[in-house]
């Protein structure tokens, strides 16, 4: 009986009496793994060790299973319990020598610090831009709240999605992701739906790199040019004096009192006619979304996007400079924080705003990486690690936001500018004529310009897959489907380039089945499986699902969606003009009065003077 707890591979020399070889039988197949390999291939003399003799009689079995191999019988093929693992292969030689085989998979696993930054950088994203907004939107402190409780919501979430391969017993699901054990514990619906909703969350982002770079794009023009000919600035703008300017591009004219900002007027050199054919052919939402598809669309037809894969460092590095940037604005602005915890003021917004679900559809995505977490940790080396190492990148995230959030809203004037100024993209708060913040657009176009082809190729690959069986069915297929994403991404970024609000309701519709209700179903049903559910669990996990609902309803009721529906019949036009939110698809209004029938609520009446029901003359 101790022969059979003694390891197959022992420091200590065996003698030639094997008088227990007869209780090799025994052995537990799953830790004590036999292993074969003729003499001729050692080629190693590093450090080796002996051979014990229950490791010798199992390595006879499998010589003997493999001379039986050659036969056309499948029966005659060595059982799962005689074969090692690849991890346990050892190199063995009949003078009593072995060393254990690196194999090249093992060698190209990355340490838990390489798989902490890759999942970093991947949930990394545009929403860091929108972050402040939310803030703004949320209030202060509940703001900060708020993204605190949904990282860590999102984190748990995720680590369903993690696990949830692992609680499958007696199958193998070392290659599966998350759609695969939907279709294992919900059938083709629970498939279809994770593939559907990952769909809409890559088209979803492909529509905000569009809006953003249509942004970035016209920014970027807009200081060349104006640097070329000497100018400036190009419009008359609300914003600061001094060196650090911060201008407020969307006023809102009603605050409770009398505005006392300072205007700064922005005059030029040049001539006034080529200004303004400049700004005939050079607009941001009529000529400049349009300009994108002559470079974008034939980069999406190439067959392969390996090409383009090798610049996703440049998110790395455009992530660290827009902390920089943050950083050195902070410093040169100071900080303008005073605390109205209910009440609105004239520059400051209260600590806590019922407009906070605007925050959470933000937050929903920029926590979001759930359909791919599974991939991105089957690269780590100790996968023992792999909640610590989940949990300490989703730290990171965090205090990112936290960062970039907090210091944008802190240091954003006011005095003489409202907190409300603060754009949906942080970078509009900034003229084109500041260098730094032309350097971070310029870094971020190009950074969305060799991603952009990534998502359509990720689209093309899951939707030709699943539809036609290959990836690339033909051009024609692929054309048509480049133009469909293409367009929805120039209309947006005409019609309503409002990048927080496209980004929270992406978030709170991706999120609604990929992180709240898909994870829970999977997780209950793998604890009633296997005799595991209890009651606080079912309740936990069935209030995350109606969570998830509210989100998204949320999204669709609040004042501000409420205004824009009521007042789009009136005055389209004029609010495009003046660059505020417009048009809502059609669901959004259903699901707003289907929400206050339930709830039995009736709309505020909307009072006509503010400045965004002035009538039309």
């Amino acid at each position: 009986m101790e022969d059979d707890c003694r390891p197959l591979l022992s420091t200590e020399y065996v003698g030639e009496s094997c008088s227990n070889r007869d209780s090799t039988e025994s052995l537990d197949s799953k830790i004590k793994r036999p292993f074969h390999v003729e003499p001729r291939n050692i080629v190693d003399d590093a450090q080796q060790e002996r051979v014990s003799a229950e490791a010798a009689i199992l390595n006879s079995r499998v010589h003997y299973y493999s001379r039986l191999t050659g036969s056309s019988d499948r029966l005659l093929s060595p059982p799962n319990h005689v074969i090692p693992q690849p991890e346990e292969i050892y190199i063995y030689s009949p003078l009593g020598t072995a060393f254990k085989v690196r194999s090249s998979e093992s060698s190209s696993k990355n340490p838990s610090i390489v798989t902490i930054f890759a999942v970093w950088n991947t949930m990394m994203g545009t929403s860091i831009l929108s972050i402040p907004w939310g803030i703004k939107q949320a209030g202060f402190t509940l703001g900060i709240l708020i993204l605190i409780f949904t990282g860590l919501l999102m984190l748990y979430c995720c680590y369903i999605v993690l696990h949830s391969p692992k609680s499958i017993p007696y199958v193998d699901t070392s290659n599966w992701e998350f759609p695969d054990v939907c279709r294992f514990y919900l059938g083709k619906f629970g498939q279809w739906s994770s593939l559907v909703f990952s769909m809409v969350s890559l088209i979803g982002a492909m529509v905000i790199y569009w809006v953003l770079m249509s942004n970035f794009l016209y920014n970027s023009g807009q200081f060349i040019y104006n640097y070329a000919n000497h100018i400036n600035v190009s419009d008359a703008t609300l914003g600061t004096n001094g060196s650090e300017k911060v201008i407020c591009p969307n006023p809102n004219t009603d605050w409770g009192g009398n505005s006392t900002h300072e205007i700064l007027l922005l005059t030029n050199s040049g001539n006034t006619s080529d200004i303004s054919s400049f700004g005939h052919w050079w607009s941001k939402t009529s000529t400049v979304p349009l300009y994108l598809i002559v470079l974008l669309l034939p980069l999406l037809c190439f067959r392969s996007a390996a090409f383009f894969a090798r610049f996703t460092f440049l998110g790395t590095l455009s992530v660290i400079y827009l902390i920089a940037l943050v950083t050195v604005k902070a410093v040169h602005l100071g900080f303008h924080l005073d605390f109205h915890w209910f009440d609105r003021s004239q520059f400051y917004v209260p600590e806590f705003r019922s407009l906070f679900p605007q925050l959470t559809g933000v937050l929903t995505l920029a926590f979001f990486i759930h359909n791919c977490i599974i991939t991105l940790m089957k690269s780590n080396r100790h996968q023992e690690n792999n909640v610590r190492d989940l949990s300490v990148a989703y730290l990171l995230v965090g205090l990112t936001y936290l960062y970039v959030g907090v210091l944008i809203f802190a240091a954003f004037p006011s005095p003489p500018l409202s907190k409300e100024c603060i754009e949906p993209n942080f970078l509009d708060n900034f003229p084109s004529s500041d260098i730094m913040v032309f350097v971070a657009r310029s870094f971020l176009l190009f950074q969305m310009i060799t991603v952009y082809p990534l998502l359509g190729y990720l689209v093309r690959v899951q939707l030709m897959g699943q539809m036609f069986g290959s990836h690339y069915p033909s051009f024609f297929h692929v054309l048509l489907l480049n133009v469909m994403v293409v367009g929805a991404g120039v209309l947006m970024a005409m019609f309503y380039p409002n990048v927080g609000s496209i980004i929270r309701y992406s978030g709170a519709i991706c999120g609604l089945a990929l992180v709240f209700i898909l994870p829970s179903l999977v997780h209950v049903k793998s604890l009633r499986r296997r005799g595991l559910l209890r009651w606080p669990s079912m309740l936990f996990h069935s209030l995350l699902i109606l969570l998830g609902f509210a989100n998204l309803v949320a999204q669709f009721i609040m004042e501000g969606t409420c205004r824009s529906l009521m007042i789009q019949p009136f005055g389209w036009w004029k609010l495009q003009e003046r660059r505020i939110m417009s048009v809502l698809p059609l669901q959004c209004l259903l699901a707003m009065s289907s929400a206050l029938r339930i709830l039995r609520l009736q709309p505020e009446p909307l009072s006509r003077n503010t400045a965004s029901w002035e009538p039309l003359r």
